[in-house]
């Protein structure tokens, strides 16, 4: 399936209309000293606006939502498991699904930690030796997982991802994200 959709291609092929008139306007140049500046800058701008118009295409045509999102977690194993179905709500195919969690430990807040979670050690050798990070515990955890591939338009897909679950973390805030490129 193709990650691009016929809003990619009009795109394009503007912006491909866009080069050839640079190259064309180059080309009837009379001073020849700029012919390989312009070139060059119309090369270069047509490549950035290229990239940047398949992002932005994307961002407004591949619609996804996340439904039912639950998570479990397993203490004898020290993970958690999110459950949960995305599904296609644009007109367009999706490639791929993002499922995205950060996990805030919420336990500064209240005064549950101790002060080594935030003291992250360094010095001299440190630079040399790149640290130890024995007592330093992050308090954010962010996971991305690619839950579907090649999603139609109005299907849905059920998920369940896992991953390492932090012991120290206390009161814990989470923020769930899907995207579809």
């Amino acid at each position: 399936m193709s990650l691009l959709n016929y809003w990619h291609y009009i795109t394009l092929g503007f912006i491909f209309l866009i080069f050839l008139g640079g190259v064309i306007s180059s080309f009837k140049e009379e001073n020849s000293k700029i012919f390989f500046p312009m070139l060059i800058s119309v090369t270069v701008i047509s490549l950035l606006l290229a990239v940047f118009s398949v992002f932005i295409v994307d961002k407004y045509t591949k619609e996804v939502e996340l439904y039912r999102l639950e998570n479990h977690r397993l203490l004898s194993i020290e993970k958690i498991v999110y459950t949960g179905v995305v599904k296609n709500e644009g007109n367009h195919a999706i490639g791929k699904v993002t499922f995205e969690i950060k996990l805030v430990n919420k336990g500064h807040a209240t005064g549950n930690v101790k002060s080594g979670s935030f003291f992250k050690p360094s010095g001299f050798l440190d630079f040399f030796t790149g640290g130890s990070d024995v007592l330093y515990q992050p308090q954010t955890i962010t996971k991305k997982f690619v839950v579907a591939k090649n999603l139609r338009p109005g299907d849905a897909k059920a998920f369940r991802v896992h991953f390492d679950y932090p012991p120290y973390f206390r009161n814990v805030s989470q923020f769930s994200s899907v995207s579809g490129h």
